[in-house]
């Protein structure tokens, strides 16, 4: 699997309070919650091929 990509993130700290709850609530890290979060919206509006659902779906298991 390639390295995964690397970016600065600008967020309103009111969100990234609640976003750090919620991570905890669900044991996860803020960043690992943040990018589940997006993997779920991408693929419930389609914007993946099925060959990329597959393995985000496989690697959503594994979080």
């Amino acid at each position: 699997m390639p390295p995964k990509k690397s970016f600065p993130l600008r967020i309103d700290p009111n969100l990234y309070q609640a976003l750090e709850k919620w991570a905890g609530d669900e044991m996860r890290s803020v960043n690992a919650h943040i990018e589940f979060l997006l993997r779920e919206a991408v693929i419930k509006v389609g914007r993946l091929p099925k060959t990329d659902k597959k393995h985000l779906t496989e690697q959503n298991l594994s979080d």
